[in-house]
């Protein structure tokens, strides 16, 4: 897993490519996550759209990154999941969770 992040109109962007399947990445995303909280981001948009595959461990990232920003009065969006990772979305009730989005315009106007 790769990942890169920025920070746009006082939001959180990670793009996510390749496995999220926890381990040491999942670590470097939630430190990511903290350091942004800690300046007071209160928005993630989470781009999905170049990840192939995700383990139990890589929701359990993604929750956890949620919780920290619904913690801090925040929320959490998820940008264009692949069909696979999109019907993992469904079966694990996570799309009733994560707002899904297309764009990063959508958030950021």
């Amino acid at each position: 897993m790769n990942f890169a992040q920025e920070i746009k109109a006082s939001t959180l962007i990670l793009r996510i490519s390749g496995d999220l399947i926890g381990e040491d990445y999942g670590t470097r995303l939630v430190d990511a996550v903290n350091e942004a909280v800690s300046h007071k981001v209160l928005t993630c948009i989470i781009d999905i759209s170049e990840l192939r595959y995700i383990n139990s461990s890589g929701i359990g990232v993604l929750i956890t990154i949620l919780t920290k920003f619904r913690n801090k009065g925040g929320d959490v969006y998820l940008m264009r999941p692949s069909e696979n990772v999109k019907k993992l979305l469904v079966i694990t009730k996570l799309n009733a969770i994560f707002q899904i989005i297309q764009s990063e315009e959508e958030i950021l106007k």
